[in-house]
């Protein structure tokens, strides 16, 4: 890879997942008349005055949103990248064989997978 190369990939990792990822986290944070469920999550939880469990809440969300918009830049073709199962079969997970992993990932994935703290906004809607 050349220098030109790794330039590249990181302004793109950096401004489409890091970027996206903390603007995202900062609507929910300081819009006071947001109503998203995490917005209302975030919001009741810092009022309490209960700053550990705040803390612990938006470590987990921001990590979530992160991963969601790495898996975006994936869907929406702007990182092109494959991977290469245990069995050695190499899939390219960008184009039109797949094209939902940040929805698959929000929804299903990191409940299934993931043995530390998710938040579930659309439980019980």
């Amino acid at each position: 890879m050349t220098q030109e190369e790794r330039f590249e990939f990181a302004k793109l990792l950096v401004q489409n997942v890091r970027d996206s990822a903390i603007k995202s986290c900062d609507v929910q944070l300081h819009a006071h008349n947001m109503n998203s469920p995490t917005a209302k999550r975030w919001r009741d939880a810092k009022n309490s005055g209960k700053i550990a469990e705040f803390g612990e809440m938006i470590i987990s969300d921001c990590v979530d949103e992160t991963i969601f918009y790495f898996l975006l830049a994936i869907d929406e073709g702007l990182l092109n990248i494959s991977f290469t199962t245990s069995s050695g079969k190499s899939v390219a997970l960008s184009g039109d064989i797949i094209g939902e992993l940040g929805g698959w990932y929000m929804g299903e994935w990191r409940f299934s997978h993931s043995a530390e703290r998710c938040s579930n906004d659309l439980d019980g809607i």
